[in-house]
Parts: structure tokens; C-alpha cells; sequence
């Protein structure tokens, strides 16, 4: 055991008077306690403790030694308590990584209930498309798609589907027309994006029914949200998240184009190292993220998806 360990139980057992009451109170036989004590004595070269077969009492040396130990005793109880405590409190700050258009658009709207909620905490967000090295970054959470997670040994919570539909808007279609099937799609100008190369295969269907398109256009960016603004002004054709989109395309700004077809392949996730005594600040953050999203993220309510399908239809 280190000295700091003897000191403490020599304290304890100053305070209980006995070997046999220290030992009741830690879960270890009398035997044990005096052993240690005999080999703190050694270690220091003094004897502290004057013995009999039934008190113990403290030599001229113990009584001022019992005083510094007893000191560290209350030092060890209160750090153990702080710690304790910080494991049950979210505090610190929490260091969050979040694709940019979700990020904008989904996470940054609901943090001021989450800070309000958790006065104590601190928030640090970076928005990026880039890969994110969970390991190496500091990061404490991330929120990315299922196609971005290279790690088997992240936890993933699943937050929602993330379906995909083609949009356009109402400037290109009509300078350029409306695709009408999915071979249609090859004589437009679609929007790619830089960071993940097989985003720029569109998924459609499941199975033996499952088509993919390899988009190719006059314009590629490094961020989904900079497509999501490039279909905005009108750029090209775009397969974008209904989280992104969905009141665009209830407002007129966008169209929803071959509403048949959308992508369901992804899901929202939030990335996480280690589910064991995970810190009660990524714990609070999780549980937020899950009520706000799950079972059915606000951008899927049926109010929200009908919208969606008349703006389609018409």
C-alpha cells in the first residue's frame, strides 16, 4: 500500500480507537489493519501506536504525526466527495461535433432549452463535413450519418432516419424542365458534394429493387449545406435530408422532384467513445438529443410530411 494509504488508515484507526472497530468499519479483518500499521511503522522507523491486548493508545511521535494524517484523511474524504458529486452533475464543458447543415439547422435551434436546463455547463461546437477522429480530436460527442462512422468500437445512438429526396428550384426547373424518372436525371446539372465521395451515389429503393445514381454536374462543394443553398440560387438538382429541406419545399422555395423515389439508407446518429461511466455531461446531452428526436423527429410529423406530399403532388 502507498504511504498515503497508511496514513490514512492510520488515522482511522486513531479515530475508532481500535484495530477491530477500523477493520468492522473498512471490511477487513483486525489482523490485516494491524499489519499495515506495523508496516508504516517500519517504513517511518518509529513506533506510533502503544499497544495492549485491549487499547491502543498513541506514543509521543503518533500525536504528532496522527495530526497531518488526519489532515489528509479529510483531504481524500472531501476530493472523494467533489468527485462524487461531479459525477453526478453535468459541469465543464462539453466539446460537440455536428455536420454543418444539421448543425444549423436542427442543433443550434434547441441548445438554449438544453444551457437552460444545465447552467453549469459549458458548450463548444465545431460544424464540420470533414471526417472526425473521435480519438484524437478531444471531442465528447459527435453527431454524424451512419455512412461517415469508420470506428466498430464508437457507441452509435441512432436520433432518426435520415431521408433523402431530389429538389430543384423553381428557377431551374423552369430554365431546364422537371425530370420525369430517374434516367431523366442524367441530362441534368446535379450538385455533388467533395467530402464523401459515394454521397454523390444516389440511393433509391431497397433490395433487388434498389437503383443508384452516380450524380455528376458543373458544381461541387465541400459542406451539404452549401449544396442545400447552390439548389437555393437555382444551381442544379440536389438530393438533400427532409430535415434540411422540408419547409423550403412547403414554402415554394425548392420543388420536390420525383417524389417516388427518395433515399432511406442513413440514419442520424450520436457518436460516442465508451458507454461505461460515461460523464454525466455527454449522458444529459444524449438524453436531450434522443426526447427531441426519437421516435419522431419534428421535420417527420405527419403535419410536417403532408405538407411535404402536396408540395409534391402539385
Amino acid at each position: 500500500m502507498e504511504i498515503a494509504t497508511h496514513m490514512v488508515l492510520f488515522a482511522n484507526v486513531v479515530d475508532h480507537g481500535s484495530f477491530s472497530a477500523t477493520a468492522r468499519s473498512l471490511g477487513l479483518t483486525p489482523s490485516a489493519v494491524s499489519k499495515q500499521i506495523g508496516h508504516l511503522e517500519d517504513r517511518l522507523g518509529v513506533r506510533l501506536l502503544n499497544r495492549s491486548t485491549r487499547h491502543i493508545s498513541l506514543t509521543e511521535e503518533g500525536q504528532v504525526f496522527y495530526k497531518r494524517c488526519a489532515e489528509i484523511a479529510v483531504g481524500v474524504s472531501e476530493a472523494e466527495a467533489l468527485a462524487i458529486s461531479l459525477g453526478k452533475r453535468p459541469q465543464g464543458t462539453l466539446r460537440v461535433a455536428a455536420t454543418v447543415a444539421f448543425g444549423k439547422s436542427q442543433l443550434l435551434p434547441i441548445l438554449p432549452a438544453f444551457l437552460k436546463d444545465h447552467p453549469d455547463l459549458g458548450f463548444k461546437l465545431d460544424l464540420t463535413d470533414q471526417h472526425v477522429d473521435m480519438t484524437e480530436s478531444g471531442y465528447d460527442l459527435a453527431i454524424r450519418f451512419t455512412e461517415q462512422i469508420d470506428d466498430s468500437s464508437l457507441i452509435a445512438c441512432k436520433l432518426a432516419k435520415n431521408l433523402r429526396v431530389i429538389c430543384a428550384s423553381p428557377a431551374y426547373a423552369e430554365e431546364f424542365g422537371m425530370p420525369e424518372t430517374l434516367d431523366d436525371l442524367s441530362r441534368h446539372n446535379c450538385l455533388r458534394i467533395s467530402t464523401v465521395n459515394h454521397w454523390n451515389d444516389w440511393h433509391f429503393g431497397k433490395g433487388t429493387e434498389e437503383k443508384i445514381f452516380h450524380a455528376a454536374g458543373n458544381f461541387e462543394t465541400d459542406s451539404a449545406d452549401a449544396i442545400y443553398h447552390a439548389a437555393l440560387a437555382g444551381l442544379g438538382v440536389a438530393r438533400l435530408s427532409t430535415y434540411l429541406v422540408g419547409d423550403d419545399i412547403r414554402e415554394g422555395r425548392l420543388l420536390h422532384l420525383l417524389p417516388a423515389h427518395c433515399d432511406e439508407q442513413s440514419d442520424i446518429v450520436a457518436l460516442y467513445p465508451d458507454r461505461r461511466n460515461l460523464s454525466p455531461k455527454v449522458r444529459a446531452f444524449v438524453d436531450f438529443l434522443v426526447e427531441k428526436f426519437r421516435p419522431v423527429p419534428p421535420w417527420e410529423l405527419p403535419e410536417a410530411k403532408r405538407h411535404l406530399a402536396r408540395s409534391a403532388a402539385a
